[in-house]
């Protein structure tokens, strides 16, 4: 990326399910949920916002093999996406095991994302 325009960070969790790409998912939503970029148009090569570039940085703290990473990707509307993934995040207890909402344990994920945008 020549220039970042933003740098956005979010937070995802997965309180039951122990699912590593849907604290992912919610991560980057969180990101970019409150988030309007106008003028970024105008400052991009040819005026189009398919030039826009959008580098995910992903902390996780588990089953980084399990991260759908095309699934994170599709949750960015515009411009050519890259994900990195590090170590980081958190898994915590939850307190109590659901099995109705898929868990096997009482673990969640946490997940943080910063998403950097420029081109």
């Amino acid at each position: 990326m020549e220039k970042i325009m933003f740098i956005e960070t979010g937070m995802g969790i997965d309180v039951h399910g122990q699912n590593i790409t849907k604290a992912a998912i919610r991560a980057v939503k969180n990101a970019i949920h409150y988030n309007s970029m106008p003028g970024m148009r105008s400052v991009l090569p040819g005026n189009d916002i398919n030039n826009m570039k959008v580098n995910v940085k992903l902390a996780v703290p588990c089953d980084k093999e399990l991260l759908d990473i095309e699934a994170v990707k599709e949750v960015l509307p515009f411009g050519i996406v890259t994900v990195e993934v590090m170590d980081g995040g958190m898994v915590t207890t939850s307190g109590v095991v659901l099995e109705e909402k898929g868990d096997k344990n009482d673990l969640m994920y946490i997940v943080v994302a910063s998403v950097e945008v420029g081109y």
